[in-house]
């Protein structure tokens, strides 16, 4: 098999940004900056969300508003066309 034929196989470090975690993992992902992570230098990659930070592992869930937002449509467009309306009559 040709060497060039696959993309390097090597460990990084991907850094959590919004909860400062960092893990090591091998990937073939390529990165321009590097990170010194116990002793070693190791190509970083930066990531948003991580199962470290994501709701659905954490537990910790947003609740959003849509109650407002349908209250506020509501008002501003009445009950003309709508299916809820129909559907509760």
């Amino acid at each position: 098999m040709k060497p060039e034929g696959h993309p390097e196989y090597r460990e990084v470090v991907f850094h959590d940004l919004s909860c400062d975690f960092k893990f090591v993992t091998r990937s073939t992902i390529q990165t321009r900056e590097t990170i010194e992570h116990n002793g070693q230098e190791y190509p970083l990659v930066k990531i948003e969300v991580s199962a470290e930070s994501h709701p659905f592992y954490t537990g910790k869930h947003k609740i959003v508003d849509t109650a407002g937002r349908v209250e506020k449509f509501r008002q501003k467009f009445g009950s003309v066309g709508s299916k809820t309306a129909v559907a509760a009559g």
